[in-house]
């Protein structure tokens, strides 16, 4: 496998990422809404092997104080090799200068995550446009 990386938006096909994350499986994300909040993203990195895309994340961030890591996504094909760790580590090189690195992930990958230093926190609380498939897919805790 010989990734070829970048950081660059303009170099994705939204639509392809769009399949990526329904594969992933991360649900289904417009390919207008990921190019959207891809390009209001402070730091990205888009994983591609032979010209096709098979992985991404992206990390919010305000340049000093917070950054937010969200939206990895591994192609199946790709997943168990080492990419998503890699995904995870181009972020965190580039969020290193904030106070706190905040992660969202699908509940069951806590173990992965805490390899990089992720802990649970106990004050984090969200809401959700859909509360209840929140609640129903391990997101929420029930109130």
């Amino acid at each position: 496998m010989s990734i070829a990386w970048t950081d660059d938006p303009g170099s994705v096909n939204w639509s392809e990422l769009s399949e990526l994350y329904r594969v992933a499986p991360l649900g289904n994300k417009s390919p207008d809404d990921l190019a959207l909040v891809f390009g209001n993203s402070m730091f990205r990195a888009f994983a591609f092997d032979a010209g096709r895309l098979v992985g991404a994340g992206r990390a919010l961030a305000d340049g000093r104080d917070c950054a937010y890591l969200c939206d990895v996504a591994v192609h199946p094909d790709h997943q168990g090799q080492g990419l998503g760790r890699q995904i995870i580590e181009r972020l965190l090189e580039r969020c290193r200068s904030h106070r706190k690195i905040i992660l969202y992930a699908v509940p069951g990958k806590e173990g992965f995550y805490g390899r990089f230093g992720f802990r649970r926190m106990t004050t984090a609380m969200a809401i959700f446009d859909n509360q209840a498939d929140a609640h129903v897919r391990g997101f929420l805790v029930a109130p």
